[in-house]
């Protein structure tokens, strides 16, 4: 028993047992995979997925298994991985249950930026790499509690992140908590990525309309389209993954957060 590397519960209440610190790892999301190579796992790292593209040293060079949500199953298997490490939202339920049948999967569940500082905790212990850890997990802790309280303007913000329909981010998502992190007000309650056209913004009052590099690439001309039914609305394109990649990456996005909002609040005045 006193052996037995980690045994303990994923985010989902998930059972997981390994017997020894991984050295065969395979990652099917994008941000942990970034904070997998922050925790020093070049060579147990072996399998991610075609969205993983942080770094770009791993992207080339790692085998990659699919997307996020079509995983080559034979290809991880193929891999004979130690570790997988999933997330509830980003993949595929059926396919996580069939990958647990051959090796151990952890998966996250990210809601806000304190799950997402619990994740990375976790995947720590996972790995073997706590110590590593520990830098990233404060600086994030210190600088999104840094943004929460130091002021600025209350903007009403819808944050789209589709087009054709038009879909916002929701109240229960990662990027709503981020917009709270900023002082900032999801004009968009319902739960989820609902589909919100943007004349239907004008009746809540909308300050500032968000619109995100991913997953749908929004450019320069799509803000002439929103300004055409919301002409008293300002409307900024914005860094996807600042906003949605909760792993390592929300070290980056404490300055670019702090800058947006320092950018937007000079809209106003």
């Amino acid at each position: 028993m006193s052996n037995i590397h980690f045994r303990g519960q994923d985010m989902l209440g998930r059972h997981v047992l390994l017997p020894s610190i991984p050295q065969r790892i395979v990652s099917l999301v994008p941000s942990q995979t970034e904070l997998l190579y922050h925790l020093g796992l070049e060579d147990e790292v072996i399998g991610i997925t075609k969205f993983c593209v942080h770094p770009t040293s791993w992207f080339r060079s790692k085998k990659r298994i699919g997307g996020t949500k079509t995983v080559n199953i034979n290809a991880v298997l193929s891999l004979k991985p130690d570790l997988i490490i999933a997330n509830k939202e980003e993949n595929v339920q059926s396919q996580i249950e069939e990958l647990a049948l051959h090796a151990p999967v952890w998966v996250s569940d990210i809601n806000d930026v304190y799950s997402a500082l619990s994740m990375m905790a976790t995947v720590a212990q996972l790995t073997n790499r706590v110590a590593q850890a520990q830098t990233i997990i404060s600086t994030i802790r210190n600088g999104f509690e840094g943004i929460r309280h130091s002021g600025g303007i209350c903007h009403k913000v819808a944050y789209y992140i589709w087009r054709e329909p038009w879909m916002c981010a929701g109240a229960d998502t990662f990027i709503n908590n981020i917009l709270q992190h900023m002082g900032w007000q999801n004009v968009v309650d319902a739960p989820r990525y609902p589909t919100v056209p943007p004349h239907t913004l004008a009746e809540k009052n909308t300050t500032l309309v968000l619109l995100s590099s991913e997953p749908y690439p929004f450019k320069e001309k799509h803000i002439n389209e929103i300004k055409s039914v919301l002409p008293h609305a300002h409307v900024l394109l914005v860094d996807g993954e600042m906003f949605s990649w909760y792993g390592s990456r929300l070290v980056h996005a404490i300055e670019y957060l702090q800058q947006l909002r320092h950018n937007a609040d000079c809209l106003l005045k």
